[in-house]
């Protein structure tokens, strides 16, 4: 007889449990643990995870989970990841005084607000909520203004979806995001846009062969002349040397018979 609410066939979906820790960290004491990854394990439920108290590098991405619970007392928690599970909300994670990086692609989260509670992480600096490589996203990240909610609402972050938004670099992802956007608009039905005209001359960009080959042979021909120089003072050089050892010869062989 099949246990009361359980399909046949239907597995129960695995939480974490204090053997499940130890034998993906390698240690013996939870408080121990600081990095750890549980990635695709199908996991719905984080049992004892927030006993990990010194925790500081988790990846919990590929599972089914629902909720970050237990996440609220790793005070020591610098990098999540949490893509592609099934979350609504991101609540636990304010008390993680510690986060800078956090990877929440692939989830259920439809609003901007349920980033609020992010807001208080003075040190969070990466955010990603969309991986196009991965095909990963979530359902806010379809509005339009979608980027300059979440930069109004999260203004410490260098880093949103991959793309450096402040800081060092992030002049040339803004040149890319402004170039995208006026090719989009330029290809969305409305009235016609003006023609673009060429940037340079016709002719710009076309190469010259001749005069490039000439530039080359002429170079080559001061540089054989420069060799020949050098060979003739190295030919002059060679004579006076020569020269010189036949004019001390006889000298110093009347000196050798002199009493």
């Amino acid at each position: 007889m099949e246990p009361p609410g359980e399909k046949p066939g239907e597995a129960e979906a695995p939480s974490i449990t204090p053997q499940l820790l130890k034998s993906h960290s390698g240690e013996f004491a939870l408080d121990s643990i600081l990095l750890l990854k549980l990635r695709g394990l199908g996991v719905a439920d984080l049992g004892c995870l927030g006993e990990c108290l010194n925790l500081e590098w988790l990846d919990l991405s590929g599972n089914a989970l629902t909720h970050l619970g237990p996440l609220a007392s790793l005070r020591q928690l610098a990098v999540l990841n949490v893509s592609n599970n099934r979350l609504t909300g991101l609540e636990p994670l304010a008390a993680c005084e510690n986060l800078q990086s956090l990877n929440a692609a692939g989830n259920l989260l439809s609003t901007p607000g349920q980033l609020q509670c992010l807001a208080g992480l003075q040190g969070l600096e990466h955010l990603r909520l969309r991986d196009p490589l991965a095909r990963l996203s979530n359902p806010l990240c379809a509005n339009p203004t979608y980027w300059a909610v979440v930069r109004e609402l999260l203004p410490g972050l260098r880093v949103i979806d991959g793309e450096r938004v402040s800081g060092r670099g992030s002049e040339l992802y803004q040149l890319c995001r402004d170039l995208d956007s006026s090719l989009r608009s330029s290809s969305s039905p409305g009235p016609r846009a003006i023609e673009a005209q060429p940037w340079v001359e016709p002719g710009y960009w076309e190469s010259w062969p001749i005069r490039s080959s000439s530039i080359l042979e002429e170079a080559c021909r001061q540089f054989q002349d420069t060799l020949q120089e050098c060979l003739d003072l190295d030919r002059q050089a060679g004579d006076s040397l020569a020269q010189a050892q036949q004019a001390l010869s006889p000298a110093e062989t009347t000196s050798s018979f002199v009493f």
